[in-house]
């Protein structure tokens, strides 16, 4: 099986994360400066088997588009027009930056760990949006 690459997309930073090669367990890839986003993930998937790329979805507590969107749309299509041969799909990212804050302080990290500018909190984001497509996927496949 090939792997699932997720996506927490930021202006400055983006956070990453990957499955195992069975798709069982999302874990934190790394963070990358948003300006050289496309080029990393197009060099991760020359060098390893993706089969999707899961890219997070803002929204709003009401449940619409937020402000960030705008920004995200045009670089789905990009990542589409540029690896036709991965299927690239959304998911909701409603309150993973909160749950990634959350469990870094369950697994003991300091203030200043936390808001290290290096973008822990993205990859862990990455890794939390990745879980969730995880599993909402195996709940509709009744597994």
């Amino acid at each position: 099986m090939a792997r699932i690459l997720a996506v927490d997309y930021g202006k400055k930073r983006t956070g990453l994360a990957v499955t195992d090669p069975l798709q069982i367990i999302a874990s934190g890839l790394t963070t990358v400066e948003t300006g050289k986003l496309m080029a990393f993930i197009k060099d991760y998937v020359a060098r390893h088997e993706v089969e999707m790329i899961v890219v997070g979805l803002p929204r709003t507590v009401t449940g619409e588009y937020s402000d960030s969107f705008a920004y995200i749309a045009p670089f789905v299509e990009r990542l589409k027009e540029q690896l036709p041969e991965v299927e690239v799909v959304y998911h909701d990212e409603r309150f993973t930056t909160k749950m990634a804050m959350q469990s870094m302080i369950a697994a003991g990290a300091t203030r200043r760990q936390r808001n290290n500018k290096s973008g822990v909190v993205d990859m862990v984001s990455a890794a939390i949006i990745l879980q969730s497509f995880l599993d909402s996927r195996a709940m509709r496949e009744g597994q």
